[in-house]
C-alpha cells in the first residue's frame, strides 16, 4: 500500500506530538507513526495509564505533564498510528514501515525524524549477564506495567536518570542496596565553574538534582563517589559486583541486580542512513545531525526535532518540535516567511531558557574513559560476541576505520545494526590508531533498520504493482 502525506512524523514523543498539533493547527494532512503502544516516547511511556494511578503520581510532575500533552495530540486530528515499525527512510522523502503483518509505502511533502535518544552503551566485564540492565530499560518497566525490582538493585553510573530512578523506586517501595557514582573528579571541576551560572538561569533544574541526592541520603542509600571501574561476575546470572574507586582499591559485593547508565545519545540511525551531514558534539561526546535554525537537515524537506537534534530534554524537545512545524507550513504555503518567524518567536525564547542548564549538565555527567574503551576482555558488540581485543588487533593490518572492522569481525552486524557498538568500535580504534572519533566516523546504516521477514518485503512489491 502506498500512501500520501503533507508531513509524515517517526515518533510519538514530546517533540514528535508537539509537531503534529502545531502543524494541524495550519491545517496540514499529518501522520504520526511510532513503535509503541500509545503515544508519549520514553519519557512519558504510558502516561495515559499510570498518570491517574497511584504508582504514576510517584513519578512525580514531570512525567504527569505528558498526560496534558497526550491529550492535546489526540484531539488535534493527526492521523496516529501506533505499533508501528520503520525500518526504512529514503530521501524523497519516503518510508517504509510494517504495521500488524501489512506493509506500506508513505511519501511525504516533509518528514520529521522524532525519534528521540538511545542511552549510551555502557559495555564492562560482566555486561550481558543476566541481570544487568540500563536504569533506562528498568524506568521502562516501572512506566509500562509498574514493575519493580523484588531484591534490592545497585544502580552505578552518572546524570540525572539514575538519581531520577532511584527516587521513583523509594517511593513506590523498592530498594536500593547502593549507588556507585561514576562521575569523574575532573568533570565535577569543570562543572563547578558553571554551577553559578546554572543556578541562576535555571535554578529549577538544579533543584531537582539537589532534592534528589537529598531523597537517597535521607533514605540511607549508600552512595559511594569516584567509581572508575565496574564488572559483574556470575555464572547464569549476576551474584557480584567489583568495582574500583579512584584511590586505587577494589571492592567486591553481592549483588542480583545492576542497573547501569552513563548518559545518552542522539539516535542518528536515520539520519545516518538518509545521508544526511552530521556534526561531533564535542560537549554531549556524540555525534548529531547538522540542522539549520529551523530544525532541516542537509537533505532539503527532512527535518529532525527532538534529542534526536541534540540532548535537551523534554521541554526543549516539544519546542523544537513546534518550530520544526511551523518551519513546514511555511514550506507548504500556509504561512509567509514573515509569519513563521514571528510564530516561531516565542517558542525560541522558550527553547533557549530550557537549554540554559545543558552546558553544566553536559560538563558534569560525561562518560568515563572505561566506557569509551574498556579493557581488552570486555565484549565491545554484544550482538556478535566480538571482544575489545578482537577490535584492537586489526589496527595491526592498517588503520582500518568502523567499516573495515565490520567487514573483518561481524562487529555491528547483528540485530541490533551496530545501534550498541558503534561508539565503542569507533573509540577503541581511535585510540588505538592515534585518531579522533570524528575522524574515523561510524558505521554506515543500511536496511532494512529493523528485523523484517522475506513475506513482509514480498507484500509491498505486491502491493505497489496493484498500485
Amino acid at each position: 500500500m502506498s500512501r500520501n502525506v503533507d508531513l509524515l512524523i517517526i515518533g510519538a514523543g514530546p517533540a514528535g506530538m508537539s509537531a503534529a498539533v502545531t502543524a494541524r493547527r495550519h491545517g496540514l494532512d499529518v501522520l504520526v507513526v511510532d513503535e509503541q503502544p500509545a503515544p508519549g516516547g520514553q519519557i512519558w511511556r504510558n502516561v495515559e495509564t499510570m498518570a491517574a494511578t497511584a504508582r504514576g503520581r510517584l513519578l512525580g510532575a514531570a512525567y504527569a505533564e505528558g498526560a496534558g500533552a497526550v491529550t492535546r495530540f489526540r484531539a488535534s486530528g493527526a492521523a496516529y498510528e501506533p505499533g508501528t515499525q520503520v525500518w526504512q527512510v529514503e530521501p524523497g522523502p519516503r518510508a517504509y514501515m510494517t504495521r500488524q503483518g501489512a506493509t506500506s509505502l508513505v511519501e511525504a511533502r516533509c518528514l520529521l525524524l522524532a525519534t528521540g535518544a538511545q542511552e549510551r552503551p555502557v559495555p564492562f566485564e560482566g555486561w550481558t549477564l543476566p541481570g544487568v540492565l540500563t536504569v533506562g530499560a528498568a524506568q521502562i518497566l516501572l512506566k509500562s506495567s509498574g514493575q519493580i525490582p523484588d531484591v534490592p538493585v545497585w544502580i552505578a553510573g552518572n546524570g540525572p536518570l539514575p538519581l531520577l530512578y532511584a527516587t521513583q523506586l523509594l517511593k513506590v517501595g523498592g530498594r536500593i542496596a547502593g549507588f556507585l557514582d561514576t562521575t569523574p573528579p575532573d568533570r565535577r571541576r569543570a562543572a563547578s565553574r558553571m554551577f553559578p551560572g546554572a543556578v541562576l538561569g535555571a535554578p529549577g533544574d538544579i533543584a531537582k538534582g539537589l532534592v534528589w541526592m537529598a531523597t537517597l541520603r535521607r533514605a540511607g542509600v549508600k552512595i559511594v563517589r569516584g567509581v572508575t571501574d565496574i564488572e559483574a561476575i556470575g555464572g547464569q546470572a549476576i551474584e557480584r559486583i567489583r568495582y574500583r574507586i579512584a584511590s586505587g582499591d577494589d571492592v567486591t559485593v553481592p549483588a542480583q541486580t545492576l542497573l547501569v547508565h552513563e548518559g545518552i545519545v542522539p539516535t542518528i540511525h536515520p539520519t545516518l542512513a538518509l545521508g544526511c551531514a552530521h556534526r561531533w558534539d564535542a560537549a554531549q561526546i556524540c555525534f548529531a545531525p547538522q540542522l539549520d535554525e529551523w530544525g532541516e537537515t542537509s537533505q532539503q524537506d527532512i527535518f529532525v526535532a527532538g534529542d534526536g537534534a541534540g540532548i535537551g530534554g523534554a521541554t526543549a524537545a516539544g519546542l523544537r518540535g513546534e518550530i520544526v512545524a511551523i518551519r513546514i507550513a511555511a514550506r507548504l504555503g500556509r504561512l509567509s516567511e514573515g509569519q513563521a518567524a514571528a510564530s516561531a518567536r516565542p517558542a525560541r525564547g522558550k527553547l533557549r531558557r530550557a537549554l540554559i542548564s545543558r552546558p553544566f549538565l553536559d560538563a558534569l555527567c560525561g562518560p568515563r574513559h572505561a566506557v569509551l574503551v574498556p579493557n581488552d576482555r570486555t565484549l565491545a558488540c554484544r550482538c556478535e560476541e566480538v571482544t575489545v581485543s578482537e577490535i584492537r588487533a586489526q589496527v595491526a593490518y592498517g588503520r582500518p576505520g568502523p567499516n573495515q572492522v565490520k567487514a573483518f569481525t561481524r562487529a555491528g552486524m547483528g540485530p541490533c545494526q551496530g545501534r550498541q557498538c558503534a561508539y565503542t568500535v569507533a573509540s577503541i580504534l581511535a585510540e588505538a590508531e592515534g585518531r579522533a572519533v570524528p575522524d574515523l566516523g561510524l558505521y554506515r546504516a543500511r536496511p532494512p533498520f529493523k528485523p523484517l521477514t522475506i513475506g513482509e518485503l514480498a507484500a509491498l512489491d505486491e502491493t505497489s504493482e496493484a498500485a
